[in-house]
């Protein structure tokens, strides 16, 4: 994916677009990281780009459970099981984690090309603390346009992950990623030789 977004006009396509290339923010960050380096959590938080890799997916497979009411496998709620959602566990790969990444990004297509109406009630799960209890519904356009928000958010924070590890830099992985030339004013990363 280019570095913007194509000006789509179709509402579902460039709302899909758009997650996509926050999804992408996460997936550039990893680009040319060993496992080992995947794992690492060289800044003040306890955040790792694999981590991140497997929470931004298994966060957006939630959406999409809630979008369809469909019943999640039940996660373990103790604070390890929670924490283990931001780790690359030791049997755990980096490629293991982007191709899980890729399943949730085809299967958010699929669902939300097949529902009608972006209005569309997405009932708003009771019992959640950090969820509304005074809001029934939401839309399904709201629930797109919140994961635009937080996989952004999380692309952010895989940002700085990236940087402290290596120094590399969003344009930069990018550049690499998409294998964009090198110009007087943009190298694309290349692995520290």
């Amino acid at each position: 994916m280019p570095g913007q977004v194509a000006p789509l006009t179709d509402e579902r396509e460039l709302l899909l677009a758009y997650i996509a290339q926050q999804r992408d923010g996460v997936r550039f960050a990893a680009f040319g990281l060993t496992d080992e380096q995947a794992r690492l959590t060289p800044s003040a938080s306890s955040l790792s780009i694999g981590g991140l890799v497997k929470h931004v997916a298994a966060m957006e497979r939630s959406w999409v459970d809630t979008v369809l009411q469909r019943q999640a496998p039940p996660v373990e709620q103790a604070e390890d099981g929670y924490e283990a959602g931001f780790r690359l566990g030791p049997d755990e790969t980096l490629a293991g984690a982007l191709a899980e990444l890729d399943a949730v990004a085809r299967e958010t297509e699929e669902v939300i090309g097949g529902i009608d109406d972006l209005g569309q009630a997405v009932p708003v799960p009771k019992g959640v603390p950090w969820f509304p209890q005074d809001v029934e519904a939401w839309s399904v356009r709201w629930v797109l346009l919140h994961l635009v928000e937080e996989v952004g958010r999380h692309a952010g924070h895989a940002d700085i992950v990236r940087e402290s590890i290596d120094g590399a830099t969003m344009y930069e992985l990018l550049a690499a990623g998409e294998g964009w030339p090198a110009t007087d004013w943009l190298k694309p990363w290349e692995p520290a030789s």
